[in-house]
């Protein structure tokens, strides 16, 4: 078996630890961030094949536990007005559940999972050479089978080895934070708010007395707007100006997606961000990275050697990516669409473009 090195502790190089452990794999993780225990970010939504991903891994039932069913999805106008609204078993037929979960928990749920000596914080990396050769930012050299670069959308594995052009800006930003929803009457399941420029106003609840929210606006720059950014959705009926009220600390950043479609490499590969960073208009950035580990651990376990389970990785990954990838930018289309034509369209549409965009998802990865 490989001895492998993954890069970077966060979704999919956890996810992909627990998938190789299980296997009998010698695994060490490294993460360049220290280990305070906290995890970046605000919320998840896990469609349902996300879920099914998590359950493959062995970390269902503990997920489960933490998290919250969503049952509809809601679209409506800026003023509140419905547009469209179904379930989503209407969406992932037999596939399974759909979930909301802070990335906290679920962050917590995969280092539990995985044995604490696996995972070195606090070391960077510093480079990679083709075969294995990792050097870190202390100096020191490891020699490896395999490594993968599980380290997000900056991934320094991505830069050292394999180039290609840097994530492109998708011309939009945004901001995440959790809300208490206890004292906010209309916040139920999963509800995006459609403006106009592109902007949109998603609550997810979580349970426990929290809402996810999600706010993104289209924008030139890759900065913050000055100003409150509150200001922007300060239009928005409903329940958006109470939620807005505890928004002021949000965290902001600006959407990205990745144009390398090399993502291996002798010796390597990426997954998660760091192979193909998304529009999170299909919120299978996650998903998709789940996905990955789960994929890439049996390409290892049934490969003969390293080079033909990249390869079939490679394979069994690069349509499934493409086609999300494509449904995003039908996505984003539709919704930077002149605002009564938008509306028009998904009254009449809304349930049968999102069951389009997810059918190919049914199957399994």
């Amino acid at each position: 078996m490989p001895r492998t090195l993954i890069v970077g502790a966060g979704i999919s190089g956890l996810a992909l630890a627990k998938a190789l452990l299980d296997r009998g794999f010698p695994v060490d993780v490294v993460e360049r961030r220290a280990d305070d225990g906290q995890a970046l970010g605000a919320g998840l939504y896990l469609p349902a094949n996300a879920v099914r991903a998590l359950q493959g891994i062995g970390v269902g039932d503990e997920v489960d536990k933490r998290a919250e069913p969503v049952t509809r999805q809601r679209l409506h106008d800026r003023h509140g007005r419905s547009l469209a609204e179904f379930e989503v078993s209407r969406i992932w037929g037999g596939v399974g559940r759909c979930l909301a979960i802070t990335r906290g928990d679920l962050h917590e749920v995969l280092r539990t999972a995985v044995d604490g000596t696996v995972v070195r914080h606090g070391t960077e990396l510093s480079s990679v050479a083709e075969g294995g050769t990792v050097t870190f930012a202390d100096g020191t050299t490891e020699a490896y089978d395999l490594v993968v670069g599980a380290d997000g959308i900056h991934s320094a594995v991505r830069r050292s080895l394999f180039g290609g052009p840097e994530p492109r800006f998708l011309g939009q930003v945004c901001w995440r934070f959790i809300a208490d929803d206890t004292a906010i009457p209309g916040l139920t399941d999963w509800t995006a708010r459609l403006g106009s420029n592109g902007r949109t106003f998603l609550t997810v609840q979580l349970g426990g007395g929290r809402v996810y929210c999600y706010a993104d606006i289209n924008s030139s720059v890759t900065s913050a707007p000055a100003g409150d950014w509150r200001q922007l959705f300060a239009d928005f009926g409903g329940p958006v100006p109470h939620v807005l009220e505890q928004g002021a600390d949000a965290h902001f950043a600006a959407l990205h997606e990745s144009e390398n479609t090399v993502w291996t490499r002798p010796g390597a590969v990426l997954i998660g961000d760091a192979a193909h960073a998304f529009s999170p208009s299909m919120a299978q950035g996650g998903a998709m990275a789940l996905e990955d580990a789960l994929v890439l651990a049996d390409t290892l376990t049934t490969g003969p050697d390293v080079t033909t389970a990249l390869a079939a990785f490679t394979t069994r990954r690069a349509g499934r990516v493409a086609w999300v990838v494509s449904q995003n930018h039908r996505r984003d289309r539709t919704r930077n669409l002149p605002t009564p034509l938008r509306n028009v369209i998904l009254r009449r549409a809304g349930e049968r473009l999102f069951r389009a965009n997810h059918a190919p998802l049914h199957a399994l990865p």
